[in-house]
């Protein structure tokens, strides 16, 4: 369920806005959908696993947050990052 550390060494690379970076708002929201895609697969298979349902909800939460908080800040950040990451909004 949890994201590996060459994943997320990949993820950060490839959102970083400069280098060294490890906490921006895209590297968080890109590591938070990476986290997501995985607890989604994984309730596909354990339909009643209730307590993996929350932590699903609490992190979309999370990663609407820190979207809407890079949108308040730049609205060109925010359209870019959500081009790169395929999410809808």
């Amino acid at each position: 369920m949890s994201i590996t550390d060459e994943r997320k060494t990949e993820l950060i690379k490839e959102y970083s806005t400069k280098e060294g970076d490890t906490g921006s708002p895209e590297v968080q929201v890109a590591i938070i959908s990476e986290r997501i895609i995985n607890l989604t697969d994984h309730l596909k298979t354990h339909k009643k696993d209730f307590h993996s349902r929350r932590g699903l909800l609490v992190m979309v939460g999370q990663r609407r947050r820190l979207l809407d908080y890079v949108k308040r800040k730049k609205v060109s950040r925010y359209e870019d990052l959500i081009k790169r990451l395929g999410l809808r909004r």
